[in-house]
């Protein structure tokens, strides 16, 4: 067993649908999850759907339902577009799941014993959509004079009874803990917005409500219910055991979550742990918004797009590797049905999949699907398997670092000069005039190949997989690198590739892919 990855998204409010922020998220954190596990880590990978909060009270009263069914509708299809997208999670969690109560009281409880809970009365500005409380002076001025938050979605004065958890206490600890872990937060513009942020001071946190009975009871204080973003937050704990287990997989590599919640995240959040005496995650990365043909989405533009409506018209692959080469990790992205189309089709249709699919094809007509014997190599053999190598660590440095886009452009290198390779070797025209050297060309591809279809498997699961699958590279080998051993172990069993069929087909422009 390897050393332990653990990996969360955020969880999702399912008072709507997914749409394709969700999915990007997703696929995002899937990647990466994968690749760690090709590098021998003990995954543990999270997902679901935070399910409280007064935006769900709301949702159910005005479509005539209790708050309970529609939470098991709505996480339904958050479920369903994480196993439509092929996303590997280990657990698919919901906070309505007893073991996640039983987390968010224990927390509740340490952060008690810790003294930083007192009950007072909480009068102030809060935004339900955001279920997130602003200070005055955060607040924009909307149309009529309307105020709103720094997101602008509407705020609405609240008073209530409320318990306040002791942020202010923590200002310091916080500066202090961003000082000694620059990798904390990431991207650098968000670890600069938070320390701006905690830099002009904290007030303690209202963290329980009593206007509304849906959430988290809070233990000993009979009418109250936690803040919806204390329970949320514990979700990471819950899925790492807290509090019976070993926390095996705790602190938390890597939470991946959008750049508007940053803020939970990288400073509630790690208050609410120190408080409690637990250790605090080692990454908090806020990715950007998704654009569709550079708008943010909103149901009032009628641009939001169903993440399966997309992943039907362009295939699962084809969406996913869209978004994690199309996108700078961290930074706002853009996306348009003719943009899928021509990066699909330019690079993983026309440049990895007509490779393979000429390499194998060539294979099986000519060599009847054997594996091509050693044959005589030359040094245009060494050269590309070497810039093949390099082009796919670049890829694993890529990952490594978060820096996904930079990483899938570096293994095209190696696409890209796979297919120089067969253009300037021409193993039809070897056939009829050294067939010893078409061998030992064929066999540098196959080699070329297999290492491409392995780095790039986190991206595109099923396509490079596929590929794999028709040279005969079992489980065991997808973790593996060049090996010439592999190749000498399918040669002496009397490996045969069959006739291929195409990993990647091009994609057509669908008709009605996008809203009008």
């Amino acid at each position: 067993m390897g050393d332990p990855f653990y990996i969360t998204t955020a969880i999702s409010y399912p008072n709507g649908r997914p749409h394709i922020g969700h999915a990007y998220e997703a696929i995002a954190a899937d990647a990466i999850a994968r690749f760690q596990r090709q590098a021998g880590r003990d995954v543990r990978f999270q997902t679901g759907t935070d399910e409280h909060g007064l935006k769900m009270v709301q949702t159910a009263r005005d479509r005539g339902v209790e708050v309970r069914a529609l939470a098991d509708e709505m996480s339904g299809y958050f479920k369903a577009m994480c196993d439509r997208l092929a996303i590997s999670y280990d657990r698919f969690i919901r906070t309505t799941d007893a073991d996640h109560h039983r987390a968010s009281q224990a927390i509740w409880q340490a952060m008690a014993d810790a003294g930083d809970l007192y009950l007072d009365r909480y009068e102030g500005w809060y935004s339900i959509r955001d279920e997130a409380f602003y200070d005055e002076k955060e607040l924009v001025d909307g149309e009529g004079g309307a105020k709103l938050s720094p997101q602008g979605t509407p705020v609405t004065w609240t008073a209530e009874e409320t318990w306040f958890f002791r942020l202010s206490k923590y200002q310091q600890p916080l500066l202090d803990f961003y000082a000694a872990n620059p990798d904390f937060i990431r991207p650098e513009a968000r670890r600069n917005e938070i320390l701006r942020f905690v830099e002009g001071g904290l007030s303690d946190l209202s963290v329980s409500r009593t206007s509304f009975d849906w959430g988290v009871a809070v233990p000993g204080s009979p009418g109250h219910v936690m803040y919806v973003w204390v329970d949320a937050l514990t979700n990471y704990l819950t899925g790492a055991g807290y509090p019976d287990g070993e926390l095996r997989y705790w602190p938390a590599d890597l939470h991946l979550i959008g750049k508007d919640i940053v803020r939970f995240h990288a400073v509630y959040w790690p208050a609410f742990l120190m408080s409690a005496g637990i250790a605090l995650p080692k990454t908090v990365f806020g990715h950007g918004f998704l654009l569709h043909r550079g708008e943010k989405m909103s149901k009032s533009l009628g641009n939001v797009v169903d993440p399966l409506d997309l992943a039907e018209a362009f295939g699962v692959d084809g969406l996913r590797y869209f978004l994690l080469r199309e996108v700078s990790f961290g930074q706002d992205g853009s996306y348009s049905a003719e943009a899928i189309v021509m990066r699909v089709n330019a690079e993983l249709a026309n440049a990895f999949g007509n490779l393979a699919q000429r390499t194998l094809s060539f294979i099986a007509k000519n060599l009847g699907g054997a594996f091509p014997d050693a044959g005589r190599a030359d040094e245009a053999d060494a050269q590309l398997i070497e810039e093949v190598v390099v082009a796919c660590a670049a890829l694993r440095a890529g990952f490594t670092d978060l820096l996904l886009s930079q990483g899938v452009e570096a293994w095209l290198r190696g696409v890209f000069a796979c297919n120089q390779y067969i253009d300037a070797q021409a193993p039809w025209s070897l056939r009829k005039t050294d067939p010893e050297r078409m061998h030992a060309v064929l066999r540098t591809l196959v080699r070329a190949i297999r290492t491409l279809a392995i780095a790039i498997l986190p991206v595109v699961p099923e396509g490079a997989g596929s590929v794999l699958d028709q040279i005969g590279a079992d489980e065991r080998d997808h973790a593996a690198i060049d090996d010439d051993d592999w190749y000498q172990r399918r040669f002496d069993a009397g490996g045969v590739i069959a006739p291929p069929t195409p990993a990647f087909p091009r994609l057509e422009l669908p008709a009605a892919t996008e809203p009008a």
